[in-house]
């Protein structure tokens, strides 16, 4: 947590999380991203800022992504909100009971989720989606605080494979090894004793989604198999 001490509170933790400015390449883009806008969005305000996770704090399901999107939570200031991404992941944890409604547009839209909490390795949105290994390293404090507060935790879904590898750094610093485990769509690590499972998923980015890479219903087999680890 840098130069800070542990924040005790959920509420300490984001406003640490948003004053956050260690990585100067980071701080630029995004600040820049803010200012000049995308023309779709010239009425808003962007964020402009590091965005905390967000979900239900007592989720048994960690959902962990790459990073804030440059028009999407960079201007919104909540993860997955605002871009094709969001779309897709919000539209299936609707359809798998986790979420009151299907799309996520703004912070205050009422928008519920249960039983999910949302976070990323990476806290700022990045040129080019592609985070530095020494800015990822910069954020891992912050995953580690979420993976120790979420005191009902029972999975992990990785979305990506950068996501991934996030998670398993942060499993491996616990102690826990994850020999023998790569990443692919529908990859599965079992829980043990002291670590929760872990199911990995292709990142719902149009990148994927439109070339077909991720389809719907590959997305939604991932939720479904969530469900069954979860009864």
């Amino acid at each position: 947590m840098g130069d800070n001490a542990c924040p005790e509170s959920w509420e300490a933790f984001e406003n640490l999380i948003i004053q956050c400015r260690r990585c100067e390449r980071l701080v630029a883009w995004r600040e820049q991203v803010a200012l000049e806008k995308r023309r779709a969005y010239r009425d808003w305000e962007y964020w402009g800022r590091p965005v905390p996770g967000f979900g239900d704090r007592k989720a048994r399901v960690w959902v962990v992504g790459l990073a804030p999107g440059a028009h999407g939570a960079n201007r919104t200031g909540r993860m997955f909100t605002g871009d094709g991404s969001g779309d897709f992941l919000y539209a299936a944890l609707y359809r798998a009971g986790f979420a009151n409604q299907p799309e996520s547009v703004r912070r205050g839209d009422g928008l519920i989720l249960t039983d999910i909490y949302i976070s990323a390795v990476c806290r700022c949105a990045p040129p080019q989606n592609r985070p530095t290994e020494e800015e990822l390293l910069n954020c891992q404090p912050y995953l580690a605080w979420e993976y120790h507060h979420l005191d009902n935790l029972q999975g992990i879904v990785a979305l990506g494979q950068i996501a991934l590898n996030g998670v398993l750094r942060l499993l491996r610093t616990s102690g826990y090894p994850d020999s023998h485990f790569s990443f692919g769509h529908g990859a599965f690590l079992p829980a043990d004793s002291n670590r929760p499972w872990v199911l990995a998923s292709y990142h719902p980015s149009r990148q994927n989604t439109q070339t077909g890479r991720l389809t719907q219903e590959m997305f939604d087999d991932i939720w479904h198999r969530v469900r069954e680890l979860l009864r």
